[in-house]
């Protein structure tokens, strides 16, 4: 299943042979809407080159886009080549790639094919549906006030009735509603439509091999899960910090801020995997009904427990930043927080007691995505007399980037007569360990949609117990500015962030720690 399974290394040629233990997706019209886009042409179609070469595409895979853009599908396909030899531009780029396999791209070409449509024209959508036999996904790589309208419309069209023999499926992006209550009307619409077993809602953040791999950490070694309770553990910190601002994104940032962005999506997955009950399979009904247990446990967060900010002009990495509000697209008064840290409280016999810390802000004065795990510190008694006063704590960092591994904290003796303790750091590093090759953290969303492993995507309850648990916040805030606290740009955050840990005697662990 999708965890223990490695698909990322793609193979030098067009016909490789599938990695061990995997088979090629069935046959299957992959159709695109929003084909132009910028989803479809930096993370869907290099994933699918990506595929491609691992030899996981079946021969008869198709790729159909459909955009209101006019074209043909040369020139589409003209403009997806050009994007892919632009990875091999950029050295510091996330999916840089020294060179293109051709062999593997002219496959993937040859198998692209376009279409000028309106989705909210119904005519064009049955037009579509003489086009599309047999097995088909449908990507909705479109905005996501177009998501319950092209729904509805692919219903009424006749593209997402089950045939014997053949599926259709539906790939529905981030932000899955804007809040409980647009989050609940959204799950309706769509369920009046399709069942939940054709519903793939997906976070590409389950893409990352980083994040699968809390999983298999957990629970492929024994050594952890003794420890893994509130007996052990003081606290939880999970957080996903960005140098980068909203820079040109403005007017899609100012209705949606860090918490709906973020927090009941790509942080609470995070959370999932490390807070969840061992599955008693790894089979998807039984992971999202364990996380949706882990979900229903979290009380609602009071909104005295969260913290939001906004950047100010400052410095990042050397570089001038403006503010957030003096960016395009961004009212010059507005409230829109840039950063939001908060504190949850599981109720369950194994996390009572144990707060987790989330956070996530932009032009911060660190990158990275990490979960860290403090445990409790041990009795002293039998160091009293020495040079030791206090032991620094034992922690597990899971590194997600830009440091894919492991680290963990512990105390050991300097060398030399006196009983003197240091902290010290032992490291797994992915690169390291492993050939990693290139690639943007679709890969296996995709093969796992085509296959119809849901195991990675979120079922409505999954996603309602979210929104429940942050909805409260959101209501507090809502277009007011009391409350919002200002940073720097290339700062650790709002004071506010601090005194959140400080008032339960914490600290947050440094974004350059490790």
């Amino acid at each position: 299943m999708s965890f223990f399974r490695d698909i990322s290394s793609p193979a030098r040629s067009a016909h490789a042979i599938p990695p061990s233990g995997s088979r090629p997706a069935p046959a299957c019209t992959l159709v695109i809407f929003g084909a132009r886009g910028d989803l479809t042409k930096r993370l869907l179609i290099p994933a699918l080159y990506n595929l491609a070469g691992s030899g996981l595409l079946d021969a008869d895979f198709r790729v159909l886009g459909v955009d209101r853009v006019a074209g043909t599908a040369a020139d589409w396909r003209d403009g997806l080549a050009a994007t892919m030899q632009d990875f091999t531009k950029d050295p510091d780029g996330e999916f840089y790639t020294p060179t293109i396999d051709q062999d593997a791209w002219n496959w993937v070409a040859d198998r692209l094919d376009y279409m000028q449509a309106d989705f909210a024209d119904l005519q064009q959508m049955r037009a579509l549906a003489e086009r599309v036999k047999g097995n088909a996904v449908f990507y909705l790589a479109v905005p996501s006030r177009f998501f319950g309208p092209l729904v509805e419309m692919l219903g009424q069209a006749g593209l997402v009735a089950q045939q014997e023999g053949a599926f259709r499926r539906v790939v529905i992006e981030k932000p899955f509603g804007s809040d409980l209550a647009t989050a609940r009307a959204l799950n309706r619409q769509v369920l009046s439509v399709l069942d939940e077993q054709q519903i793939y809602r997906i976070d590409h953040f389950l893409g990352k091999e980083t994040v699968q791999n809390i999983l298999a950490m957990r629970f492929g070694n024994l050594i952890f899960e003794p420890l893994w309770r509130n007996e052990y553990i003081d606290h939880v910190q999970i957080t996903a910090a960005e140098t980068i601002g909203v820079e040109q994104r403005g007017a899609f940032y100012e209705p949606t801020g860090a918490l709906r962005d973020m927090v009941p999506n790509h942080l609470f997955q995070l959370f999932a995997m490390v807070a969840m009950e061992p599955p008693a399979s790894f089979s998807a009904e039984t992971v999202r009904t364990a996380k949706e247990q882990l979900f229903e446990s979290v009380r609602p967060v009071r909104p005295e427990d969260a913290v939001r900010g906004q950047y100010r002009a400052g410095t990042v990495e050397g570089k001038p930043v403006v503010a957030y509000r003096a960016a395009p697209g961004v009212a010059p008064d507005s409230v829109t927080e840039t950063y939001v840290a908060l504190k949850l409280c599981v109720d369950n016999w194994r996390w009572s007691g144990v707060p987790f810390y989330l956070r996530t802000g932009k032009s911060l004065g660190g990158r990275r995505t990490e979960v860290v795990v403090q445990f409790k510190k041990p009795p002293v008694a039998i160091f009293r007399g020495t040079a030791t006063d206090s032991l620094p704590p034992n922690r597990m960092i899971l590194n997600v980037q830009p440091a894919q591994g492991l680290t963990i904290e512990m105390a050991a003796k300097h060398p030399g007569p006196a009983m003197d303790l240091a902290g010290v750091q032992v490291r797994f590093r992915y690169e390291d360990a492993f050939d990693l090759q290139p690639n943007v953290g679709y890969e296996t969303l995709l093969y796992d949609c085509l296959t119809g492993d849901a195991t990675l995507f979120q079922r409505a309850d999954n996603i309602d117990a979210a929104w429940t648990a942050v909805d409260p916040v959101l209501q507090s805030w809502g277009h007011a500015a009391e409350g919002l606290e200002f940073y720097d740009a290339g700062a650790t955050g709002p004071a506010g962030a601090d005194a959140l840990l400080a008032r339960d005697g914490r600290a947050w662990y440094p974004l350059n720690g490790t």
